[in-house]
């Protein structure tokens, strides 16, 4: 009886229909979705209707329906098949096998990159009737194949579970996404404390996805990342790190920043930060009015302005209070009290080292910006040369406008503003990089043994010598420069001239064509009797359409055109020319 009893309420293992709400897939057709082919990418489209023709199902997957559903431009389109990799790579010639966990088909095209992916099969521990908390069931491998109802069911949310069928032109729902979209609502696919054990990226995708398409968390989706936080941990910090390049990229990281400090996900991926912000009882009310949200917030708006912002510079941004706390805690070289403070944050989100380095060289240099060396334009040039000036700059931009310091934002100014006037010096920076001086040799009385007697005077007289050598060699060095100079002006200056005469040549014939055309008249139409010969022009007498030009002549063969106009006797001032009063008599 007690066995009866203990069975009875024993949990059953959980199979494909229960997590499936329309098991058979229902289909929205185009009258009911309003999806439209042509907002669709023609090579993506291309592609389904290719591995239709060899026998394969293709569907559009993921985010781009979402997308459209929601009437927001996809950023790409993805497709899932029942082809494996190897049979898609024996199809398309333009495409590459990628990834370990996931085995994917990048297919290449002009300027884009289309993701093909096979369906695949649940995990076996889902079918499992108890799996216990301390079980690890992190994904690490997912290439067992399988059929459409399978990938629907082990996809993260249900609004990126939707299929789109373009033969049909009808949309797949497994498990009630397209309601889920309509209701605005983010909702995980089966157990949410499972999929969010296997993997724990998506808790930071639920959160990112439902702040920047203004959609609720589900409850249970809610709950579900409150408690299962710490597993986010365990992600792969590759992973983790380009899930924060998404999120600088989107131009709304304050308010995801704050979306993930409301459910609890912030005090594991920046306790350090959000320890310091802690100390306000009202800080998440506040978020976006101080510190990291401000910051943040300024960044986004500057994303917005086409300013390049990288990643280096948010994390500077993030772990500004860290570092300020730490400089004003301690004293002494401020280099190593910075790598102090940021080791153990890089260490945990493991940061790449030439990021970490780029960073500590950020936070060193802030009071570098503040010293302006108006007077040696090559030290401030030598700074902006810098492989980390430009982040720096941003950085020390951005915290003087959340700070309101009016001398930081009149600092940065100068360095946007009043260097990039400044002309280079070249015989200090050529192509953009600060040189040395060459070192002359020492001479007389400057370290060098000075010799004696007939030997003195002789290296007087070679050094008298060298020195006029150097000075003639520099004079020859001059004269060619200029001539160089001379040369391609004049040949511009013939190349401007021929050009300027074929467009002369166009506009008389233009003219000549005008003018031989017979008059139409414009009420009726017809052709207008020719003029007489008295209202023609005379054939001596110069058209008012046609400009003659004066010959161009170049600078260095005008005296010779002098000497030849003088023993022609067409020179300007021969008593043979008639003054025009006379000819106006």
């Amino acid at each position: 009886m007690l066995k009866f009893f203990l069975n009875f309420f024993k949990k059953k293992p959980l199979t494909l229909e229960d997590i499936l709400i329309h098991p058979e897939g229902k289909r929205y057709y185009k009258d009911t979705h309003g999806l439209k082919k042509t907002s669709m990418d023609e090579d993506a489209l291309k592609i389904i209707h290719r591995l239709n023709r060899f026998g394969h199902k293709a569907y559009l997957v993921g985010g781009c329906i979402r997308d459209l559903l929601l009437e927001k431009r996809p950023k790409d389109f993805d497709i899932a098949t029942s082809a494996t990799p190897n049979q898609i790579k024996n199809i398309f010639n333009n495409c590459r096998i990628i990834g370990k966990r996931f085995r994917i088909v990048h297919v290449l095209f002009k300027g884009k990159i289309i993701e093909v992916s096979t369906f695949r099969s649940l995990p076996d521990h889902r079918f499992q009737a108890e799996s216990s908390k301390d079980t690890d069931i992190l994904l690490k491998k997912d290439n067992n194949f399988g059929n459409a109802k399978e990938d629907a069911a082990r996809r993260d949310f249900t609004i990126n579970a939707l299929y789109y069928d373009p033969r049909s032109e009808s949309i797949i729902d497994f498990v009630g996404g397209y309601e889920d979209i309509k209701n605005k609502l983010v909702r995980v696919v089966g157990d949410p404390e499972i999929s969010f054990r296997e993997d724990p990226v998506r808790m930071l995708r639920a959160v990112k996805i439902s702040v920047l398409h203004n959609l609720q968390l589900d409850k249970k989706t809610s709950l579900a990342i409150k408690k299962n936080r710490i597993e986010i941990e365990k992600a792969s910090s590759s992973r983790m790190l380009e899930e924060y390049n998404k999120i600088f990229r989107t131009m709304e990281s304050a308010i995801i920043f704050k979306g993930l400090a409301e459910n609890h996900l912030m005090e594991v991926l920046f306790k350090e930060p959000i320890d310091l912000l802690k100390k306000d009882p009202d800080w998440l009310n506040k978020f976006l009015d101080k510190s990291i949200g401000l910051r943040l917030a300024i960044a986004d708006r500057k994303m917005k302005e086409r300013e390049e912002l990288t990643p280096v510079i948010f994390y500077s941004l993030i772990f500004s209070d860290v570092v300020t706390e730490a400089l004003e805690n301690k004293k002494g070289n401020m280099v190593p009290i910075i790598k102090e403070a940021l080791e153990p944050i890089c260490r945990r989100l493991e940061i790449p080292k030439r990021d970490k380095d780029r960073l500590i060289k950020t936070f060193a240099c802030q009071k570098r910006f503040k010293k302006k060396v108006e007077g040696n334009s090559a030290q401030n040039e030598l700074f902006k040369s810098k492989d980390y000036f430009y982040d720096a700059f941003m950085y020390f931009k951005i915290n003087a406008e959340a700070e309101q310091d009016e001398e930081g934002v009149q600092a940065a100014f100068f360095w946007e503003i009043s260097t990039r006037i400044r002309p280079q010096s070249t015989s200090l920076i050529r192509g953009g990089r600060f040189e040395k001086k060459r070192r002359t040799p020492p001479g007389p009385g400057q370290g060098a043994p000075q010799p004696s007697g007939k030997n003195r005077k002789n290296d007087r007289s070679k050094d008298s010598e060298n020195s006029g050598n150097r000075e003639q060699n520099r004079d020859n060095n001059r004269e060619r420069e200029n001539k160089g100079t001379f040369r391609d002006m004049e040949r511009s200056k013939l190349a401007l001239f021929k050009a300027d005469q074929d467009e002369q040549k166009k506009q008389d014939q233009l003219a000549v064509e005008k003018a031989s055309a017979p008059e139409v008249s414009p009420l009726s139409g017809d052709v207008l009797p020719e003029t007489t010969a008295e209202s023609t022009p005379k054939e001596n007498e110069k058209s008012p359409y046609i400009k003659k030009k004066k010959k161009y002549k170049p600078r260095r063969y005008k005296k010779y055109y002098k000497k030849g106009k003088e023993n022609s006797g067409e020179s300007g001032n021969s008593n043979n020319s008639t003054p025009k009063d006379v000819i106006s008599e």
